[in-house]
């Protein structure tokens, strides 16, 4: 596996993870590889400097293996789907921030419906039970259908612990 530092045609940086440098010729030649931030799928290669490691240095845990493939600029991500992201910066550590004050908002104004939740939400928006907030798990499925049966939903992002 080879990691490459790409730029979009925005100039916004990113890397990805490619089988060797043909695969990268050929999914960027394909429009698979897209910016993360933009979508769009004009990307280059980034100067990079080599990494090299002595016998002295660690192996950091980021230089064990790729991270999880995100999916191909445009595509749309279900709640199975493995996401990566580096959070490292300032910005990112606010935006952690953010997530767990949604998450502790939601469970101190929500009740908490687990599994249940697609039916009752179907069951508040079909004037079965009183409206109140609730939240908890569905599928992708089940979440796909309740957007198309006009019941609003939002998604809860992971806490950033969550899955490390």
């Amino acid at each position: 596996m080879i990691r490459y530092s790409l730029v979009c045609r925005e100039d916004h940086g990113f890397e990805a993870w490619f089988r060797d440098s043909a695969a990268f010729d050929e999914q960027s030649r394909e429009s698979l590889v897209g910016c993360p931030r933009c979508g769009t799928s004009e990307v280059r290669k980034a100067l990079m400097a080599p990494a090299v490691r002595t016998a002295k240095s660690p192996v950091r845990p980021t230089e064990v293996g790729p991270p999880p493939v995100a999916p191909a600029a445009g595509a749309v991500a279900d709640a199975s789907m493995p996401m990566a992201a580096a959070l490292d910066d300032e910005r990112s550590h606010h935006l952690r921030g953010l997530i767990r004050e949604l998450h502790v908002k939601v469970r101190a104004q929500a009740d908490d419906v687990g599994s249940g939740f697609s039916e009752e939400a179907r069951k508040i928006h079909g004037g079965e039970v009183p409206a109140r907030p609730i939240y908890g798990t569905a599928t992708g499925e089940e979440a796909r259908a309740l957007v198309e049966d006009g019941i609003e939903i939002m998604p809860l992002p992971p806490m950033p612990d969550e899955r490390n």
